[in-house]
């Protein structure tokens, strides 16, 4: 390609509104132009990208012997509807109606028609088990896009869904798929981890597993053992053994107190005012979840999960209760909620459960009470794993391992589904002795153009992109310092053809500009290799220089071929 006629505008500055470095430096250098918020084109750099991710995708995906089709992204919502996710996908949910007043869905996923697909295709154990994915734009409401790729609300996603005669098939389609997207993201030179997960709004009966690309910009907070392999999301992850508080234990009998804690209402200030550790106060929050209240108590120092509620409930919806209700309901303003004498279900984390002598609200304005123990002043009928897991809690696999916290992308999950949506949907099949029953389902996904940003977050530095070889837009870029020397012209164009003629994918800067400004668009847009042709040329060298590295290397020009050739197959 001829870098005169490439569509591609190169910026020196960041344009207003990229916080992310990957949202800056892909628009800097012309790879994605914003249409709207959270609504990208990819120019003819970034879809070369795209497509050699894809293409990477599809040969993993071929290995597995996963078919490849192509669904409608317009889906009838009576296909929502008649699954239950019609209410619970809510306004991310992208609506429009037909001229027939028929209400369609543009897909932000796909289980709903393919599930249907098969419910009318495979009625019979002979054709299980089978995996069908897809490469297709998904729509998402998003309410707040950002970060360019990483959060859009049209976005293109790989999305496979296996069907299985049983959960034995289930687990061999699941590794099968666990496996090659391990293979994908190492061709794609991403540093991640494979993470336990929530399932979400996909749902599930079985393990899920998010993979993760380690980056500081992540909006996911990966925890893992300092010891073991253990790691999980923070949505899901556990501890192990809980220790004892601080407070003194050697008072079992001592009577709750009530005392005065005027305009007292966070822990901090509990901690400021009482000079105690956080970990003798107890928090009670009210949540609304459903159409329902329940409170939840977790330990001063510790954190709701909402997910862990919502799990454990099996509910819809969890909200944090209003003002309003939580007054109502406790008899007091916010920050003064306790669990003696409330009338609502408690969900107690098992970590209070362990110890006695507690402080918290007295669900009375300016009133807290000391030496709380549950099981004798408020009961324990609900107790789980309620809270969000702390930097330095102990494994929940291994005896001697701590929790540590990274930051990460999520660039891939994959789910083992069970019978959610064949059940609803009716996908059944007659097994060998004529018995009619669900397909057992797994579903597999990949953020495509969410990889882009990806890799780039792991992948740049001050002056732009360093692309890993097996998806950059070219292999090598080819610069002519003076394109008005003829025996600099001479010497790029012969490199050129006899690159193309190879199969090397190669770029020439063939523009009138100044050598400063061809260099910084070639370290903005990060082709791997750079051939530098100068005035060397004349006595027949010219100068490589790999992207990853600041050394230089003047050779000859007849040997620059197998030299570019030898680097593109060490890095593959």
């Amino acid at each position: 390609m001829r870098q005169s006629k490439l569509f591609a505008l190169t910026f020196r500055e960041a344009p207003s509104g990229a916080e992310a470095i990957s949202h800056q430096l892909l628009l800097r250098a012309g790879y994605i132009r914003q249409i709207a918020a959270g609504i990208y084109a990819y120019l003819p750099l970034g879809w070369r990208v795209l497509r050699k991710v894809e293409r990477i995708i599809r040969e993993e995906m071929d290995k597995t012997e996963a078919q490849e089709l192509l669904m409608p992204a317009m889906q009838p919502t009576e296909l929502w509807k008649e699954s239950g996710r019609y209410a619970v996908y809510g306004p991310e949910l992208i609506r429009l109606q037909d001229r027939h007043e028929r209400e369609f869905a543009l897909g932000p996923t796909h289980e709903e028609v393919v599930t249907t697909l098969a419910r009318n295709e495979m009625n019979s154990y002979r054709k299980l088990p089978i995996t069908l994915y897809q490469i297709q734009t998904k729509f998402r409401d998003e309410r707040r896009p950002r970060f360019g790729l990483l959060r859009g609300r049209e976005f293109l996603m790989k999305d496979a869904y296996s069907f299985d005669m049983d959960w034995k098939g289930l687990d061999q389609s699941y590794k099968s798929m666990y496996e090659a997207y391990h293979h994908i993201f190492d061709r794609c030179g991403l540093n991640y981890r494979a993470v336990e997960a929530d399932a979400g709004s996909i749902g599930g009966e079985g393990g899920t597993h998010e993979f993760m690309a380690l980056t500081d910009i992540g909006e996911d907070t990966i925890v893992s053992c300092t010891q073991c392999e253990y790691a999980a999301n923070v949505e899901k992850a556990e501890s192990g053994s809980e220790p004892v508080s601080k407070q003194d234990q050697t008072s079992p009998y001592v009577l709750p107190e009530k005392f005065h804690t005027p305009d007292i209402r966070t822990i901090d200030q509990l901690v400021q005012s009482l000079k105690l550790d956080p970990t003798h106060f107890l928090k009670t929050m009210i949540y609304k979840v459903d159409s329902k209240f329940v409170a939840v108590l977790v330990r001063g120092d510790h954190e709701v999960n909402e997910i862990k509620i919502k799990n454990y409930l099996n509910a819809d919806t969890v909200d944090i209760a209003d003002a309003e209700s939580v007054e109502q309901i406790t008899g007091a303003p916010t920050g003064f909620a306790g669990p003696v004498g409330l009338s609502l279900p408690l969900l107690v984390d098992r970590s209070i459960t362990n110890n006695m002598n507690w402080i918290v609200g007295a669900n009375e304005r300016d009133y807290h009470i000391r030496n709380v123990s549950p099981g004798r002043d408020f009961p324990i009928d609900h107790v789980g794993d309620f809270r969000n897991v702390a930097e330095g809690d102990c494994c929940p696999r291994c005896a001697n391992g701590s929790l540590q916290f990274f930051r990460g992308i999520e660039i891939g999950h994959v789910f083992k589904l069970g019978t959610k949506y064949s059940e609803r949907l009716h996908a059944r099949f007659l097994d060998q002795e004529g018995n009619e029953k669900p397909m057992i389902m797994g579903c597999y996904g990949i953020g495509v153009s969410r990889l882009l940003s990806a890799i780039v977050e792991q992948n740049h530095d001050e002056e732009g992109i360093k692309w890993p070889t097996s998806i950059a837009p070219f292999h090598v870029h080819i610069i002519p310092i003076s394109i008005n020397d003829q025996v600099q012209m001479e010497t790029a164009e012969r490199l050129y053809q006899r690159f193309r003629s190879s199969g090397i994918e190669a770029l020439i800067d063939d523009r009138e500009e100044r050598a400063g400004v061809k260099f910084k668009d070639s370290d903005l847009m990060g082709i791997p290799i750079r051939i530098v042709i100068g005035k060397q040329a004349s006595q027949g060298y010219v100068e490589l220089k790999q992207r990853t590295l600041d050394d230089k290397e003047s050779m000859k020009v007849e040997d620059v071929h197998d030299k570019v050739k030898e680097l593109i197959a060490e890095a593959k």
